[in-house]
């Protein structure tokens, strides 16, 4: 074999040391079309930077960027039955939950965390609608009253971001059971005496939204989320009439009353911890200001007399 037969062309490709690019590099914004850097996305909360909306975040980055520093204390998934009634519909709820496992690198579709928030320790429990749309299962039901259960037993302040497509059908009866079960727990946390805060996220539909989404004491909404119990297409098609402009999103019920305030999620650890300590009784920045100011109105209406405070009033004559 002489040199021209063992010559072998070299590719183009590789001279020129071309890399493959990676598919997700850049996300385009759903709202104006603009393509975004992958990283200066994460870097700032899955919000797009222009025009302020706010992507799907996971679980654990949710509580990543929540807790000071990052750091918290992963409370351990319980273990439930698994596919209690055989549920087959194109394809095994079996092999539904393993996709899910194995996408989500989470047991469920709720991941729970103790550590502090701006130095006031907590607890916050997170639904990741990546794993089968935040659907409410035994496993997740479960996860949320052990959360609760454990927010009593250490005395601690309880933060839920909820974000469901509502109940988990292949579960059927034994999903519906999760709602007033963990209402019977959200109840034994106030009966406590501890706060509870809402914050709902796109979306919160369906069975979560007539439980405990809806029962916070402070609710708090993501900008743009979609929330309500039936989606706007059934309520259209069941009225039959045109629903109002942006109707079941998060500014929509702030104006009408349903939910307390609209803030972004990089406001998001600064409200919550300024209104916990409102809540817990705490002084705020204002608070030594504001004490100041009754002190000093006090000391000028002078102390009240005694006689004045206990002379009982002049009865009418007869």
């Amino acid at each position: 074999m002489n040199w021209i037969t063992s010559y072998v062309r070299p590719k183009i490709n590789s001279m020129l040391g071309r890399r493959d690019m990676p598919e997700n590099l850049w996300i385009k914004d759903p709202e104006t079309g603009e393509m975004v850097f992958h990283k200066d996305l994460e870097d700032n909360l899955w919000v797009i930077p222009s025009s302020g909306h706010h992507m799907k975040i996971s679980a654990r980055e949710r509580l990543k960027s929540f807790f000071d520093g990052g750091e918290y204390e992963a409370l351990e998934s319980p273990k439930v039955v698994t596919d209690p009634l055989k549920f087959r519909d194109e394809r095994r709820y079996t092999e539904r939950l393993r996709d899910a496992k194995a996408k989500t690198s989470m047991e469920d579709a709720v991941l729970s965390g103790v550590g502090r928030v701006q130095g006031l320790e907590l607890l916050a429990t997170v639904q990741d609608f990546a794993f089968m749309g935040g659907s409410l299962g035994m496993a997740a039901g479960e996860a949320i009253v052990r959360a609760f259960e454990t927010a009593v037993e250490r005395r601690l302040p309880l933060v839920l971001y909820a974000a469901s497509g509502g109940a988990r059908m292949q579960e059927g009866i034994l999903s519906l059971m999760q709602l007033p079960r963990t209402t019977v727990a959200l109840d034994r946390l106030k009966e406590a005496g501890l706060p509870y805060i809402v914050v709902l996220t796109n979306p919160t539909t369906g069975g979560v939204t007539a439980s405990y989404a809806m029962l916070g004491d402070v609710h708090i909404a993501e900008p743009g989320a979609l929330i309500g119990f039936a989606g706007p297409r059934v309520i259209e098609q069941t009225i039959r009439e045109k629903l109002p402009e942006g109707f079941q999103r998060a500014e929509y019920l702030r104006d009408h009353g349903m939910v307390d305030m609209v803030v972004s999620r990089l406001e998001m650890k600064e409200t919550i911890a300024r209104l916990l300590k409102i809540l817990l009784k705490e002084k705020a920045d204002a608070a030594p200001d504001m004490v100041e100011d009754e002190a000093s109105d006090d000391a000028e209406m002078g102390p009240v007399p005694v006689e004045a405070a206990e002379a009982p009033a002049e009865q009418p004559k007869a």
